[in-house]
């Protein structure tokens, strides 16, 4: 029964190797949470081991999947499955597969937040109740919402705050501050707490932005995880945190407003499109930095 779903799932399909899947991202292009090196180095963390598959027209491949079983690689299904909930955080990532433009392949395996990107090319897919929040152009904000991200900043700056690039801190820096400002935020326990560092050492190739300190201390961080597509630049806000006593000061908002423009001016001078996923629509703040975009599920 197993082997005939299997079969069935991945009918048209053809195992391929990790070296042709990335061959296949590199010219199709794909986002953060289908990057070769970001599935072989969490999946190698998971110690669950990763198939690919392709799909070939006159002997040529068109498009690839990465799977665990009947799920996308990476999938939090598999880990809470296999008693691994919760070991890395990729929050609600956009998913762009590498699939040719003129394309048209069956999607059999489960997957969710199919990037719009993919729409046309994937067959059975189907909406999700849920959006997703992709960053607004820099033109989009307000000349007045502009003027105000401003004047936080600089009110920040003048009272002692200033801004540090994430990268120059350790991964073990980094997981210390990450933890910290995400349990004075939320009150509870990040994802992944006891391998923060070790997934920040693997996922550091990749992460970029900011944090912002004042007083010589941290008051809001934000894990951010960007990859370079031939076609976009794709940039995941996986989650963040902010010192709430320092509210006055707005340090959250004020890094979001850094990250983002320096984000977009970077892609910019690429010449690419930037797709700098929120995640899911779900919270009004969201909706101030983001417009709401179609998603879809398998």
């Amino acid at each position: 029964m197993l082997s005939h779903l299997r079969a069935w799932r991945e009918r048209g399909w053809t195992p391929i190797d990790a070296v042709t899947y990335a061959e296949a991202w590199q010219r199709f292009g794909g986002s953060v949470a289908t990057h070769p090196q970001v599935i072989e180095r969490l999946a190698g963390l998971a110690g669950l081991p990763v198939s690919y598959l392709g799909w070939f027209e006159q002997g040529e491949i068109r498009a690839a999947l990465p799977v665990w079983g009947r799920h996308l690689a990476l999938s939090k299904d598999v880990l809470k499955q296999h008693g691994k909930r919760g070991l890395f955080d990729l929050g609600n990532a956009e998913i762009i597969l590498p699939l040719a433009s003129d394309v048209r392949v069956p999607l059999r395996h489960k997957v969710r937040y199919l990037s719009p990107l993919n729409a046309e090319q994937a067959l059975g897919i189907r909406e999700q109740p849920e959006g997703l929040a992709l960053a607004r152009e820099p033109e989009e904000y307000s000349k007045k919402f502009r003027y105000n991200q401003r004047r936080e900043q600089r009110l920040l700056e003048e009272a002692g705050g200033f801004v540090r690039p994430m990268l120059e801190l350790s991964a073990v820096e980094q997981a210390l501050v990450y933890a910290d400002l995400f349990q004075r935020r939320w009150g509870f326990e990040a994802t992944g707490m006891a391998h923060l560092a070790e997934v920040f050492g693997l996922m550091r190739e990749f992460m970029t932005g900011s944090l912002i300190y004042l007083n010589d201390q941290p008051v809001a961080i934000q894990i951010l995880y960007r990859v370079e597509a031939p076609q976009w630049v794709s940039l995941e806000y996986i989650n963040g945190g902010v010192d709430p006593q320092n509210r006055e000061f707005s340090p959250g908002s004020v890094l979001s407003f850094i990250n983002t423009q320096t984000a977009w001016a970077e892609a910019r001078a690429l010449g690419k499109p930037l797709r700098y996923s929120f995640g899911r629509a779900d919270r009004e703040y969201k909706d101030r930095w983001c417009n709401r975009v179609p998603v879809y599920q398998v």
